[in-house]
């Protein structure tokens, strides 16, 4: 039985069925609906969305997530960044999320379709502050660079062969590139192995995130945790820091939801109180992170658009005010 903090409504209203019609209309996908998040009628309602591209199916098969699995896909639908970016300028959306499933059947695990969903979408969107929530690529930094850049003239050398990996071109400049990439640690290193699939570790995903900030150190880098899957506070601790460590900006922490009683999906092992999120929210902040969403039914995408990070991230780069005392 759920507690009383973890009751929210059902979606409905205007912006709701108007942001379904046209998601159905150009056929796109949001993580929204994929990971049966808690917060659709607050973000539908409030007109924004997060969109899942490359498809609706995963090629790895965390025990928490919600999305379905397999080991081959069909091929990217190579209309989605053209649909996506006119779906987002329909919307009149000023904050958008662009995440996506793991494509490790691809030679370049959907690298170069996601530069070019970032590029349409902000060629048609200049005005937009973009985020991008991306795999771990397997640590790949040449892949890394091609979303991160928004290289979407990546040459096809190496990609004849299914191990091959996409090459930039070194004559392409980058294109229009997102504010926000963001990677999820999702869980403490002891419980990796048990919580994300086998390819995933807690060690790469820490130099995804290092390798982010090598690659355009004024982009904004950003993680999230899942609490109630059997964490200790000292291991929470130590996963704030390292993640500080590899110079993550912006932390969101949440509550676990078993998204189904099948047996692939892990149970929750406790419901975390309000009070505790708000504790650990001011554990990180002490750390020095910039911006600290903490909260039972806060995600990774959760508010993203939300006044005061927008604030955030339009000012001088590397000069952010948080509580009035500037942070450098």
């Amino acid at each position: 039985m759920l507690p009383p903090w973890l009751k929210t409504k059902l979606p409905s209203g205007e912006n709701y069925e108007r942001i379904k019609a046209l998601l159905s209309q150009h056929k796109l996908h949001t993580v929204c609906e994929e990971a049966r998040c808690p917060n659709v009628a607050e973000c539908w309602g409030g007109g924004t969305a997060t969109f899942m591209v490359l498809g609706d199916t995963c090629t790895r098969g965390c025990r928490f997530c919600s999305v379905a699995s397999a080991l081959r896909l069909p091929e990217p639908d190579s209309q989605e960044p053209t649909h996506l970016a006119q779906t987002i300028a329909d919307l009149q959306l000023d904050y958008v999320v662009i995440t996506t499933v793991c494509r490790d059947d691809l030679p370049d695990q959907g690298a170069l379709h996601i530069a070019r969903c970032v590029r349409e979408v902000l060629d048609l969107n200049p005005k937009l502050l973009l985020e991008i929530l991306i795999q771990d690529f397997r640590g790949d930094k040449k892949l890394l660079s091609m979303v991160v850049n928004a290289n979407a003239h990546a040459t096809a050398r190496g990609l004849e062969s299914r191990t091959g990996t996409a090459d930039e071109d070194p004559q392409a400049s980058p294109g229009p590139r997102p504010t926000v990439v963001a990677h999820n640690l999702e869980t403490v290193e002891r419980l990796t192995p048990l919580v994300r699939d086998r390819r995933a570790t807690y060690r790469q995903s820490l130099e995804v995130l290092r390798t982010l900030k090598d690659i355009r150190p004024e982009v904004k880098t950003k993680s999230s945790l899942m609490l109630g899957l059997g964490e200790t506070e000292d291991e929470l601790e130590s996963a704030f820091r390292d993640l500080r460590r590899a110079g993550v900006d912006i932390l969101t922490l949440g509550q676990y939801l078993r998204p189904s009683s099948e047996p692939r999906h892990l149970s929750v092992h406790r419901f975390v109180p309000p009070q505790e999120f708000n504790l650990y929210g001011d554990v990180a902040r002490d750390m020095g992170f910039l911006y600290v969403a903490s909260g039972p039914f806060v995600r990774s995408s959760y508010r993203a658009g939300e006044l005061f990070l927008k604030g955030l991230l339009t000012q001088a780069p590397n000069h952010y005010t948080l509580g009035g005392t500037p942070c450098r």
